[in-house]
């Protein structure tokens, strides 16, 4: 009997180390649970679950190896084992910044010396005309990089699974602060806090669990297309290069762009509102809207309303690289080239910048508007009252 409830607490010490880990990583079924009170609980009382068990069995299982059968002293210290060697997996091995590292160089090169493709995906930032872009093959491992442009201290992220890329400001509350990748709630990254050890949701800068719970990070202007539609638009940005210690790790990006990453949690389905489907997401006016990226391609641009608040999606040429403006009471088509837009009001020319520059209404421009590509899932499970088109 006494060995009977020595392998229980043995067995009850194991459960909650693997949960310490489950309940934050891509395992079946994990991320589909609403368990992020629990995970947080878990993660930061497993001290105490240990120290019980711990007390619990130290002296009988010392007596039992001591002085047991044979029987029982294979058994406890079998388990023994299998504890040990789960708890060096969960801590040293499976939790999310033992998998993701951080760059060990964060360097850049002009547009003339990149070691990117001009068709390379970029998420592309703008700083009192101080421009950066950072592809996303690379920052899609790192799910972080810091940098500082024009003086602004910057966390860019991309969620691998859920195609999310966003940028902050890393401050709460005013104070400067800096984050680790602590792992993910709903398939989306998480990132914790080196103060209050909250943990922040990715996709929006939210915090969901710890003291900070319902702040939210500062999010700046940020845009996802191909490095030679933003060099397009800043011809002297100067862009990430790849940190040579985690080539390999790139390398298992090399097709994610495309969306033919082999990984059921990366690739894309080219259905249209499937989960891993590809979406634009935005939000204007506070109400949330996906549009289809299939009937985006197919028909280049969608006139639409938002709360009242005429709105314009648009695709370039290169099929990758979207833009959103609000477009007020213009109606926009496709012009013969593809060089431009075209409004049906006055007939003028507008560029890839959301700039007239041919026309009766040359000199204007569209006032830009948040746009993001994301998977389906994650989209409509991070907006709950979104619209989609």
């Amino acid at each position: 009997m006494k060995t009977a409830l020595l392998v229980l607490v043995f067995f009850t010490l194991i459960v909650a180390e693997i949960l310490k880990v489950y309940l934050i990583m891509p395992f079946p079924g994990s991320q589909e649970m609403n368990s992020i009170d629990f995970a947080y609980f878990m993660f930061f009382n497993i001290g105490y679950f240990r120290l019980a068990g711990l007390l619990m069995i130290a002296y009988p299982a010392w007596h039992y190896l001591r002085q047991g059968t044979r029987k029982a002293k294979i058994t406890i210290g079998t388990f023994m084992l299998i504890y040990l060697g789960v708890f060096y997996a969960v801590n040293f091995k499976m939790l999310a910044d033992k998998i993701f590292y951080q760059p060990n160089t964060v360097s850049f090169a002009p547009p003339s010396q990149t070691q990117y493709d001009l068709n390379d995906l970029v998420i592309g930032l703008e700083i009192h005309g101080e421009a950066r872009a950072y592809p996303i093959e690379n920052i899609g491992y790192h799910h972080q990089v810091k940098d500082t442009v024009a003086g602004q201290p910057v966390i860019v992220t991309y969620c691998t699974v859920c195609r999310t890329g966003r940028i902050f400001a890393p401050e709460v509350n005013g104070q400067p602060e800096t984050f680790r990748l602590v792992g993910m709630d709903h398939f989306n990254a998480m990132f914790e806090d080196s103060r209050t050890r909250s943990w922040w949701r990715q996709a929006n800068g939210e915090a969901i669990a710890g003291p900070l719970t319902g702040t939210v990070l500062p999010e700046l202007p940020s845009e996802q297309m191909t490095l030679g539609a933003w060099l397009s638009k800043y011809p002297e940005s100067l862009v990430l290069q790849p940190d040579t210690a985690f080539l390999e790790k790139y390398e298992n990006l090399e097709n994610y762009d495309e969306g033919t990453s082999d990984s059921k949690l990366t690739g894309r389905d080219t259905t249209s509102w499937a989960d891993k489907s590809w979406v634009v997401g935005v939000i204007l006016d506070k109400k949330a809207k996906a549009y289809d990226w299939n009937e985006l391609v197919k028909i280049r641009l969608f006139n639409d309303t938002i709360a009242s608040t005429g709105l314009l999606i648009a695709l370039e040429p290169d099929s990758l690289s979207f833009h959103a403006w609000e477009r007020d009471t213009l109606v926009f088509s496709l012009s013969d080239t593809t060089s431009f837009i075209i409004d049906k009001n006055t007939s003028s020319g507008w560029n890839w910048k959301g700039e007239c520059v041919t026309g009766p209404l040359s000199g204007a421009r569209l006032k830009w508007v948040p746009a993001y590509q994301e998977f389906w899932h994650s989209w409509r499970t991070f907006h709950e009252k979104t619209t989609r088109l």
